[in-house]
C-alpha cells in the first residue's frame, strides 16, 4: 500500500458526466474520465485491508459478494497510485478478458464489498479499472498475441456475448481452433445489441472482436446454430461445443389487452434502436420510435433504465417507469449489512435524464399493471394499475393489491422489461440437453459439462439472467474445463 493514510485524506470521487439536458441529444458515451492525479488519489484510498472482500468473489449465506472474476483489485489500485500503469494493466488482464466492458457497464459488486465501505464511501474501483484498460489501448500495450502452438483441436462457441467471447479468448490462447457462431449480423451479443451505444460504444466491442480475430478466432455472424447449422452438424465438425446463447426468453405480462399494438419487449426495442443507429444513424427508420409518444416502461432494472434513456433521446412526449417492488431505502438497513450488495435507492443515468427533461423522477414504485386498454384501431392507449403491498404467503412474499389505489395512465408505447425466463428452446431441444428446474441448460458450476458428451454450457444459458462480469467468469471457467477435456490437463486459470 503506497499511501497508508490515503483513505483518510481523499474523498471518493467518480468521473463526471455531461449535463443530462445536453447529453440526451447524443447517442455517444457521456462519461468524462478522471485525470491522472485524481485517479492516483482514488487508488490511494485502497486500504490494504488484509482481507480484501472486493475480489473475494464468493458466496456468503447464499448471497454473492465481491468480484466474480477475482480481479486483483488492491494490487492494481496500488500500481495506479504509483503511476505504474503498464504493470497495472498486466495485473488486470490476468483475470479480466474485457475490462473495457466491465469498467463501463458492470454495477461493481466489488465496490459493494469494499472494506472501506463499512464506514466511508467505497473505493472507485470501477473507474480505475476503466482508466487502466483505456490507457493500455491508447499506449498500444494491447496488441494481438496469437498462440505460438496450435493443438489441432476444434471448438465451437455458440453465442458471442460476454460468456462466449471470454470462452473463445481463453481457448484460443490455449492453442485450440475456435469458431464463434452468432445469429445476429454483428458480433457481440448482449454487448452489441442489448446495451445502448451511449452506455457502451460499439466501436469498443468491435475493437476487441477485431483483436481476437487477429489472434486467430473465427467469427461467423448471421449464422444461427439450430437453424442455419444443426446441432448434429456442430458436433460432427468440432471436438467440443460450448453453448453461450444467453437467457433471451423474456418474461411476459399476460393480462387483458396484451395483444394490442404498441406493446413491445425491451430487447426488441433496444436491439432495433441500436441496429438502426449503427446502420444508418436512424435514417432507415427500422426501429420502434418513442418520438412524440406517452411511454411507460414496466420494469426497474438496468434494461428498463436503458429503455428510459433511449426513449428520452427519441423525444418522447412523457415517460413513466413502473416498478412492482417497494422503493428501496436511501441507506443500508440492518437486514442488508456489508459486505452484501447494498440494496438502496439509486438514480441511474436514465432517471437523471428524465428528471432534466420532465422535471421529476419517472419511477412509480410498488405498482402493478392489471390490464391494457386500447382504441378502436387496436392500439394501446392506457394502462390500468393498482398499488401493491408485499405479504408473506406460505413463506414467500407476494404482491397484494391495495383497494382504492387504482389508477389509469395514458400510454401509446409500452416497453416490457421484467427480466428473462431462461434460454430459448430450439437448440437445447435439438441437441437434447437436459434442463434444470428453471429451464436453463443443466451443467454444474465449475464443471460446465451438459448431459450431452462434448457439449458444455456457460453464462446466462447455464445460470440464468445475471451480470456481464459473471458471464465472463463462466466463459473463462468453461474454457478451462473444455481445455482439460480435450488435453487431459489444463494451464488455464
Amino acid at each position: 500500500m503506497g499511501k497508508p493514510t490515503g483513505f483518510m485524506e481523499y474523498k471518493r470521487k467518480v468521473p463526471s458526466s455531461k449535463d443530462p439536458s445536453e447529453r440526451i441529444d447524443s447517442w455517444e458515451e457521456f462519461v468524462e474520465p478522471l485525470n491522472e492525479e485524481a485517479l492516483q488519489q482514488q487508488g490511494a484510498r485502497c486500504m490494504d485491508c488484509g482481507i480484501p472482500f472486493c475480489h473475494v468473489g464468493g458466496d456468503i449465506d447464499g448471497e454473492e459478494v465481491g468480484c466474480p472474476i477475482h480481479n486483483l483489485i488492491p494490487e492494481w489500485n496500488d500500481l495506479v497510485f504509483r503511476r505504474q500503469w503498464r504493470e497495472a494493466y498486466e495485473r488486470l488482464s490476468k483475470t479480466n478478458n474485457f475490462p473495457e466492458f466491465t469498467g463501463r457497464v458492470c454495477p461493481a459488486p466489488c465496490e459493494g464489498s469494499c472494506v472501506l465501505g463499512i464506514s466511508e464511501p467505497p473505493v472507485t474501483i470501477k473507474s480505475i479499472e476503466c482508466a487502466i484498460i483505456d490507457r493500455a489501448f491508447s499506449e498500444g500495450w494491447v496488441a494481438p498475441a496469437p498462440p505460438k502452438i496450435r493443438t489441432g483441436k476444434k471448438v465451437a462457441i455458440v453465442g458471442s456475448g460476454p460468456a462466449g467471447l471470454a470462452c473463445a479468448d481463453q481457448l484460443n490462447h490455449a492453442g485450440h481452433e475456435v469458431t464463434v457462431f452468432e445469429r445476429d449480423d454483428r458480433i457481440g451479443g448482449l454487448l452489441m445489441y442489448g446495451i445502448p451505444n451511449m452506455k457502451l460504444d460499439k466501436e469498443l466491442v468491435k475493437r476487441r472482436v477485431d483483436l481476437m480475430a487477429a489472434e486467430g478466432v473465427k467469427f461467423l455472424a448471421g449464422t444461427e446454430v439450430g437453424r442455419d447449422v444443426s446441432g448434429e452438424e456442430l458436433l460432427a465438425n468440432f471436438d467440443a461445443a460450448v453453448l453461450c446463447g444467453g437467457a433471451t426468453k423474456p418474461r411476459d405480462l399476460s393480462i387483458e389487452g396484451r395483444g394490442l399494438k404498441g406493446i413491445h419487449f425491451a430487447m426488441e426495442y433496444l436491439r432495433g434502436s441500436t441496429k438502426s443507429y449503427l446502420d444508418s444513424r436512424f435514417e432507415d427508420g427500422n426501429f420502434i420510435s418513442a418520438a412524440g409518444k406517452d411511454v411507460i416502461v414496466i420494469g426497474g432494472g438496468d434494461t428498463g433504465t436503458d429503455c428510459v434513456a433511449s426513449a428520452t433521446r427519441q423525444k418522447c412526449r412523457s415517460l413513466i417507469q413502473f416498478e412492482i417492488l417497494p422503493q428501496p431505502p436511501d441507506a443500508r438497513t440492518p437486514e442488508n449489512p456489508w459486505p452484501f450488495w447494498p440494496r438502496i435507492l439509486r438514480t441511474d443515468y436514465g432517471q437523471e435524464e428524465v428528471g432534466a427533461v420532465f422535471g421529476k423522477d419517472p419511477r412509480e414504485f410498488a405498482i402493478m399493471t392489471t390490464r391494457f386498454e386500447g382504441n378502436e384501431a387496436g392500439q394501446v392507449k392506457a394502462l390500468h394499475t393498482v398499488h401493491v403491498k408485499w405479504v408473506a404467503v406460505d413463506g414467500r412474499l407476494q404482491p397484494e393489491a391495495i383497494p382504492g389505489t387504482e389508477r389509469i395512465y395514458n400510454a401509446d408505447l409500452v416497453l416490457l422489461s421484467m427480466g428473462f425466463l431462461g434460454p430459448e428452446d430450439l437448440l437445447l431441444d435439438q441437441i437434447g440437453v437436459e434442463r434444470d428446474r428453471r429451464s436453463n441448460a443443466r451443467a454444474e458450476f465449475g464443471d460446465y459439462a451438459t448431459s450431452i458428451p462434448r457439449v458444455f454450457a456457460a453464462g446466462d444459458m447455464r445460470r440464468g439472467q445475471s451480470l456481464i462480469v459473471w458471464a465472463i467468469r463462466e466463459g473463462r471457467g468453461a474454457a478451462r474445463e473444455v481445455d482439460r477435456f480435450l488435453m487431459g490437463t489444463t494451464a488455464l486459470p
